[in-house]
């Protein structure tokens, strides 16, 4: 062999498998050129480069993938997508996955923030999850540390539990607690769009800033600003 070929071509070649076969080993990430993980099977490759199947690798399409990622301020959610790259991974929650280029495709976000906030927003390629977020999100408790100004109005925390009322609308109840002077914790099932700001303006409050914790059982933790890790399977929403 004197001309480059194809990756699966290379690999058909040197483990006597399918096409197929080929192209579903490769876009796994089990295929190696050089020490390096592919998972291109068009890549062509010269014939000194050393292309390897890895150990245990399985001939099965890539599992699909869901992104939690902090989402930074000034974003939208095409920003906040263009943001996931390989090198945005947060390293503390690197647990070995491998990164492939099938997992930055056919990604929905289907937990959208409020408006101007910033937190954990959730990318998702896999069905189930699509499937749970949408038929499910208005179950979903979704928290919030909202930074506010002004004085709070007696009984204003007691109002939100309650359920509050503003310009004669009736808000629902939400769980409220500060967590410092300057910062409110507001938790409440699938908030529509604007309804927090909404929820503090009903109590005297104006917010300045607002940060989703978490939607439904999955929380931000200790996830960095503008970057992102894996969903696991032991999470659930």
């Amino acid at each position: 062999m004197t001309e480059a070929q194809r990756l699966s071509r290379r690999l058909i070649e040197l483990v006597g498998c399918s096409r197929r076969e080929a192209e579903m080993y490769i876009e796994g990430g089990w295929v190696t050129v050089d020490g390096e993980v592919v998972d291109a099977p068009q890549l062509q490759v010269q014939p000194a480069q050393q292309v390897v199947l890895l150990p245990g690798a399985k001939a099965e399409p890539p599992e699909p993938v869901t992104f939690l990622l902090n989402q930074g301020p000034g974003l939208d959610e095409d920003s906040a997508l263009a943001s996931i790259r390989p090198d945005s991974q947060a390293p503390a929650f690197d647990t070995g996955k491998r990164v492939l280029k099938s997992h930055f495709h056919r990604l929905q976000c289907l937990a959208p923030l409020q408006a101007g906030a910033t937190g954990l927003q959730v990318f998702t390629q896999d069905w189930r999850i699509a499937r749970k977020l949408t038929a499910e999100f208005g179950k979903l408790e979704q928290e919030y540390v909202v930074e506010v100004q002004g004085t709070l109005r007696e009984g204003g925390l007691e109002r939100l539990k309650r359920g509050a009322m503003h310009k004669g609308q009736a808000l629902p109840a939400a769980k409220a607690s500060w967590q410092n002077e300057t910062h409110l914790r507001i938790a409440i099932k699938a908030p529509t769009p604007g309804l927090i700001a909404l929820l503090c303006t009903a109590v005297g409050l104006t917010p300045v800033t607002m940060r989703r914790l978490r939607p439904g059982g999955v929380p931000m933790g200790k996830l960095p600003v503008g970057q992102w890790r894996y969903l696991t399977g032991q999470e659930r929403f």
